[in-house]
């Protein structure tokens, strides 16, 4: 392999990396809500963009859901409740502190869903709503920030993260290489005409 054959490679290979972040960071942006001890959703109201995705973190130790009121989110758009319910009902039956498959979010654990459907979405805590732990995503063309939110960070996919890992690690071997061959020549035993 030449030179030119490897630094063509190199510059593939950072092209494929580069193609690969922009269009995995097209996808959406991710928002994070809060469910803390004080039994609230920090922050209770978020605008996002369709494609977004909100992860709910518990960063307390008391358990949380997040289920969705079924008749309070749009006609179109899929229902969402941690446990993977696909019914308020469900969810609401299933609930048992402490087990996760029933829904439950211990301490540091989290629950995210993408909103691919525009309109508004109410959602609540199936033990702590009668304490008023309710709260609501508005999903706009545009999208927005919550309050008190910096800039929201994209989200890529497992596999897309996959491939950025893969394809830097290639790029970076592909450098090493194109450093060794560069330093030390690359012409090993190759002679002209001359004998040289």
């Amino acid at each position: 392999m030449s030179r030119r054959d490897l630094l063509t490679t190199a510059a593939a290979a950072s092209a494929l990396a580069s193609a690969t972040g922009t269009a995995a960071a097209q996808e959406g942006e991710r928002h994070t809500i809060e469910m803390t001890d004080s039994l609230v959703f920090d922050p209770d109201e978020i605008t996002i963009a369709p494609g977004d995705t909100v992860a709910w973190v518990n960063v307390g130790n008391v358990g949380h859901s997040v289920t969705a009121y079924e008749d309070d989110i749009p006609a179109d758009a899929a229902y969402f409740a941690s446990g993977g319910f696909d019914s308020e009902g469900a969810a609401r039956n299933a609930y048992s502190a402490g087990s996760t498959a029933s829904g439950d979010i211990p301490g540091g654990e989290s629950f995210r869903h993408t909103f691919d459907v525009e309109g508004d979405y109410e959602y609540f805590c199936i033990p702590h709503e009668g304490v008023g732990m309710v709260a609501s995503i508005s999903v706009t063309p545009g999208g927005g920030q919550a309050d008190g939110e910096g800039p929201t960070v994209p989200v890529l996919p497992d596999a897309a993260w996959n491939l950025v890992v893969a394809a830097t690690t290639a790029l970076l071997a592909v450098i090493a290489l194109a450093y060794v061959f560069l330093k030390y020549g690359g012409d090993y035993g190759l002679e002209d005409e001359s004998g040289r």
